[in-house]
């Protein structure tokens, strides 16, 4: 059996030091479901827990983040031995909220990114997110890494600001020409 480590939920807005397609902007991408009401949750965390199990994901960790993001609760990182493992993951959640919603009037299905390539897929069940991640992908993006309060002590968002503004000069409105060199 798989042992599920939590993890202290700690704020990182933005992911900004990762770079665009990490974190919050890549689970932006699939949060159709959580924001409506009716569909708060297709699978709770104790069924995602369980599937992780069955599957044999490996390193799962979860961490609850409701006080740094209104759209979600809970985002569960694992780790699959290939890529095939990593689609499976993807595919056993999915398979399950099919199974949970049968007979229902309309299925409402997890948000799915990142299914063609295998290395860094993102189930979005409502209020859990999962990461299924490669091992490969898994060191290099180091999701659980940016939760953590040791992390977020020097918060390099900041820093990353204040390079990146710079001072900007006034269009020159005036009516006169600018001289013209001679050469």
């Amino acid at each position: 059996m798989a042992a599920i480590r939590w993890l202290r939920p700690q704020v990182y807005p933005l992911f900004a030091s990762v770079g665009v397609a990490v974190g919050i902007c890549a689970m932006q991408l699939v949060r159709n479901i959580s924001t409506n009401p009716e569909v708060r949750s297709i699978l709770e965390l104790q069924e995602i827990e369980k599937i992780l199990t069955d599957v044999k994901a490996d390193d799962v960790k979860v961490i609850p983040v409701p006080e740094h993001c209104d759209w979600v609760d809970f985002m569960v990182v694992a780790t699959g031995r290939s890529t095939w493992h990593v689609k499976n993951i993807a595919q056993a959640l999915i398979y399950q909220a099919k199974q949970k919603q049968k007979g229902a009037e309309r299925m409402f299905l997890p948000s799915v990114e990142g299914q063609a390539g295998g290395k860094w897929i993102i189930v979005d069940s409502g209020k859990v997110i999962v990461h299924a991640l490669d091992e490969k992908a898994r060191a290099y993006y180091n999701l659980e890494g940016l939760w953590t309060p040791e992390t977020l002590q020097n918060d390099p968002i900041d820093e990353d600001l204040q390079k990146a503004l710079v001072k900007v000069r006034r269009i020159n409105n005036s009516k006169k020409k600018p001289a013209q060199r001679n050469a």
